[in-house]
C-alpha cells in the first residue's frame, strides 16, 4: 500500500515539528488557502454536505480518466479551524492518486498533534471529512 501523498506527508511534518504555540498559527494559514469553487459548483450543487461539522462544510471528490483526484471544499471563512481542514488537504492531495488518498491515515489530524491545539468535536469533523472523501474516491473508482 502507497503512502501518502508527499504533499501531505510534508505538511504532516511541519505541523508536528512545529512549537505548540505556532501550531494555531500555521491553522490559519491554511485556512486561508482554500482555493474558491468553481462556477459549477457554487450553491453547492453536486457536493456533499458534512453534518458531523459543527460548520457547514461542503466537499467533492472527482477521480480524473488518469487516476488522479480533484478535490474541492468549501466551508465558510467564520469557521477558520474548520476551513483549515479543507486547506490541508487542498494543498496536500493536490495531484494525489487513488491508492495515495485511500492511504491517508485515518487518524490524520491526531497524528499531525492537532489534538493539542483544537478541541476533540473538532477534530471529529476533520475525520468525518477525510472519510466522506475517502468514501466517495472509493465509490468512483470502483
Amino acid at each position: 500500500m502507497p503512502d501518502m501523498p508527499p504533499k501531505l506527508a510534508e505538511i504532516v511534518d511541519e505541523f508536528t515539528s512545529a512549537p505548540r504555540e505556532v501550531v494555531l498559527e500555521m491553522l490559519l494559514e491554511f485556512s486561508d488557502a482554500v482555493p474558491p469553487l468553481p462556477g459549477d459548483l457554487a450553491g453547492h450543487e453536486g457536493m456533499e454536505q458534512v453534518p458531523e461539522c459543527q460548520t457547514a462544510f461542503f466537499l467533492k471528490a472527482s477521480v480524473r480518466p488518469d487516476k488522479t483526484v480533484a478535490t474541492w471544499f468549501d466551508c465558510p471563512p467564520e469557521a477558520p479551524t474548520t476551513r483549515a481542514f479543507a486547506g490541508i488537504l487542498s494543498e496536500g492531495l493536490e495531484g494525489a492518486t487513488i491508492d495515495e488518498i485511500l492511504a491517508v491515515p485515518d487518524d490524520l489530524y491526531a497524528r499531525m498533534g492537532l489534538g493539542q491545539a483544537i478541541s476533540p468535536l473538532r477534530i471529529r469533523g476533520g475525520a468525518a471529512i477525510l472519510a466522506r472523501l475517502k468514501r466517495q474516491v472509493r465509490d468512483q473508482a470502483g
